[in-house]
């Protein structure tokens, strides 16, 4: 069976765990060379070292998505070491305290801000100049069914950074429909992950998942699986679309 994306060049920012380090498996397994990116070096390097060892072509590049110098630095270092970059999924995040919007530190709300939104808009900037230049490429972003709706318990900075991002997807699909370029976005629910506190207890990953009508947490394969349809040819006239994975949690 062929593999969907042979040959081609993925870049994954927030790579070292979650959904990041599923995503960038999940391309090495469809033929992909990965570039893997993230904060957090050791990690990094072991999401590199795991598709090696299954054969893959991967390599670690530290970078802060939030600084556009290391951005810049880290997409030109995916083209010179890979000569192309064909697909990318901006995923970088962070989520910080819970808490009412009157109660959130002006620090914390920079942060998440600079981060979450700015973080994905630095991305998109700096690979759709390569994607022009090449003739084209596939982009999905990470958002949140929190980037659709509002969610009880999380910081409005997350809430507002998630649905920034739904917008900057939005935005750049239409600017870029005619050059090649379809930029879409992940809309996940909750999702096993590191980001997400407490799921080794039973009570609590019960309370998550009663959240969502299927009435479980997803698992971030689930969400790198979309993530690869969306960068694939299969998903040749999809562009602009912010697709919920969330077990039904938007649909209540």
């Amino acid at each position: 069976m062929s593999k969907r994306l042979q040959d081609k060049v993925a870049l994954v920012t927030g790579g070292s765990s979650g959904i990041g380090r599923a995503s960038a498996l999940a391309f090495a397994r469809e033929g992909a060379r990965v570039a893997i990116a993230d904060v957090n070096v050791e990690a990094g390097r072991a999401t590199a070292d795991a598709i090696k060892q299954m054969g893959g072509e991967a390599f670690f590049i530290q970078a802060d998505v939030s600084s556009a110098a290391q951005v810049e630095t880290m997409v030109a270092k995916v083209v010179q070491t890979y000569g192309r970059l064909d697909c990318a999924h901006n995923n970088a995040g962070v989520s910080g305290a819970g808490g009412p919007t009157a109660d959130c530190p002006e620090e914390m709300f920079d942060h998440i801000i600079a981060v979450n939104l700015k973080g994905v808009w630095l991305c998109m900037k700096y690979e759709i100049a390569q994607m022009l230049k090449q003739g084209g490429g596939a982009i999905v972003n990470t958002s949140s069914a929190a980037g659709l709706v509002a969610w009880p318990g999380l910081t409005s900075a997350y809430v507002a950074s998630k649905h920034g991002v739904v917008g900057l997807t939005k935005a750049a699909a239409v600017e870029y429909a005619q050059k090649g370029i379809r930029v879409n976005a992940v809309c996940p629910g909750t999702i096993r992950t590191p980001m997400v506190g407490g799921l080794t207890d039973p009570k609590v990953e019960t309370r998550f998942a009663t959240l969502h009508p299927m009435q479980r947490v997803g698992e971030p394969d689930e969400v790198a699986q979309a993530v690869v349809w969306l960068c694939s040819e299969a998903a040749s006239f999809v562009t602009g679309h912010a697709m919920s994975i969330d077990g039904g949690f938007v649909a209540q």
